[in-house]
């Protein structure tokens, strides 16, 4: 174990010293503020790679004692990496973006100090450190998406978020008091110890409580409405917000794994909650025209599926997820200008093939029957997977079958088909080795997945069940695109069911009562 201060802590503090300077000149074009601010971010990941080389794989390292401490091992050191890199390219992409607005050096600023509360977070080593490290953020999060406090939908998005991410971190300090009733201790790794001898009530009490703060932070259904109107703030907040802040639920249940993966109501609470997020974020994903509204509701579906993962004790691919998410979300949003030109830019596609009833079933055989080789093959290899990783990359290829599904349609050409079972078989490879890379590289630090019981049977094959129909429906959809009762289904469904119009009436609510109360 190092003796010395891992340099990742340094860090969110060189961080937020810059970001003070964004306060003293907080206007337009605010001198060097600009350049000082992507100077840390740079400076910041700098830092991050250093101190994950000079920790090691198999290390970790806590710096302070009892309430306050922070930790770095392999997976907050890997989080500080991401956290750094998406926070420098989010921060350089700013310089252009926000040059010449009003309160550009105020902007830098906020998004300095919310990136610094973020690598706190990610290096937390106590409960303490971690709930002020989530308030920090909710606070800055909230300034930024005020940014334009002058637009309504703005102030909406702004005040919705409040209302979730406070609640989350209300749920939180009641899951850390709890622990502190039941074990005397918050210090993260001792809390890791204790709840491998099992939990009493209280416990039981914190871990479902942590998974209400987790759901809360994720943006999970049914309140995950706020997370689709922040498109008012500028695309820098909303890159750092869905490549970034989003994934500090996640990361929360990673940090406490031992103590949730100790509670079976816990993780059963994860899987229906996660898996039945995902699937609906997905449904509403592709109903929507907007790029930036798609890539919102892709963001639910992703923290759900998140969500299913951490519900199944797959730690590591939870973690995996994490990393792949914001490196491909960051992009997604900094380029979707460019995105929206380049589908313009594209010729409309000519007839596809449209697979029958036949052609699916013989797809999820064939992308089944690949997935079970390819498995076949690394558990020869890599030893066997538990029951959990195996059901989830089932579930990974439903999706896969769904391409498969097209290439052995009755007009397909062979090349199609050759393309989708190649594309299969890919996935196949691709889930085994990343999970043998993540293991390897994670696994020592996180609890292994545990040993299915009645419940988690249970648990895996309705996720199997209900993951598998909703991909044969998607093959299916062209066959029944065309009914009358498709189209007001489909409307239905781009509204998000309507819930987030429950959450706007509440917030309205309260409006008034505020109102009304000043008044009197």
């Amino acid at each position: 174990m190092t003796t010395l201060l891992p340099l990742g802590h340094l860090a969110p503090l060189l961080v937020l010293a810059v970001a003070t300077l964004g306060f003293a000149r907080p206007g337009r074009r605010p001198a060097y503020v600009p350049q000082l601010a992507e100077a840390a971010a740079l400076g910041a990941l700098a830092l991050a790679a250093l101190g994950a080389v000079q920790l090691g794989m198999g290390s970790a390292q806590t710096i302070g004692t009892g309430a306050f401490s922070l930790r770095m091992d392999a997976a907050s050191a890997t989080m500080t990496l991401l956290v750094a890199f998406v926070g420098w390219v989010v921060v350089r992409y700013s310089r252009s973006y926000l040059d010449g607005e009003a309160q550009e050096g105020r902007f830098h600023g906020l998004m300095l100090i919310a990136l610094a509360a973020v690598l706190v977070l990610v290096q937390s080593g106590s409960l303490p450190v971690l709930i002020g490290s989530f308030i920090a953020i909710g606070v800055a999060l909230r300034q930024l998406l005020l940014f334009y406090d002058d637009r309504a939908e703005a102030r909406r998005a702004a005040t919705k978020f409040t209302l979730v991410w406070g609640a989350g971190d209300a749920a939180l300090v009641l899951a850390a008091l709890c622990l502190w009733q039941a074990f005397g201790t918050v210090d993260v790794v001792a809390l890791g110890t204790v709840a491998q001898g099992g939990l009493p009530l209280a416990g039981h009490l914190a871990a479902g409580l942590l998974v209400l703060a987790a759901a809360l932070k994720t943006a999970s259904f049914p309140l995950h409405g706020w997370l689709t109107e922040v498109m008012e703030a500028p695309t820098p907040v909303s890159a750092l917000l869905h490549a970034g802040i989003i994934n500090a639920g996640g990361f929360l249940l990673i940090r406490m794994a031992d103590v949730v993966q100790a509670s079976p109501g816990a993780l059963a609470a994860l899987v229906m909650l996660g898996g039945f997020t995902a699937l609906f974020g997905a449904m509403v994903m592709l109903t929507q025209s907007a790029v930036k509204t798609a890539l919102a509701w892709s963001t639910v579906s992703q923290m759900g599926f998140m969500l299913l993962q951490c519900g199944l004790g797959l730690w590591t691919l939870a973690l995996l997820h994490i990393v792949a998410h914001s490196l491909y979300k960051a992009h997604a949003f900094l380029a979707s200008g460019g995105a929206v030109r380049a589908v313009v830019g594209i010729n409309r596609p000519g007839p596809i093939a449209v697979p029958g009833l036949g052609a699916v079933a013989r797809a999820f055989l064939l992308a089944l029957a690949i997935y079970a080789v390819v498995a076949l093959g690394f558990g020869a290899v890599a030893g066997t997977k538990s029951a959990q990783a195996l059901a989830l990359g089932a579930i990974l290829i439903f999706g896969v079958a769904y391409l498969v599904a097209q290439g052995l349609a009755d007009a397909a050409p062979r090349a199609l088909t050759q393309r989708t079972a190649l594309a299969s078989l890919a996935a196949a490879v691709a889930y085994f080795a990343l999970h043998v890379a993540a293991g390897a590289l994670w696994g020592p630090h996180l609890p292994a997945p545990p040993v299915p019981g009645a419940l988690e049977w249970a648990l895996i094959v309705l996720a199997l069940a209900s993951f598998g129909l909703i991909a044969i429906a998607q093959a299916l959809f062209p066959l029944w695109a065309h009914h009358p009762a498709t189209a007001g289904l489909r409307v239905h469904i781009a509204n998000g069911l309507y819930l987030n119009a429950v959450l706007d009436r509440l917030i309205g609510g309260l409006s008034t009562h505020r109102h009304a109360g000043r008044k009197a």
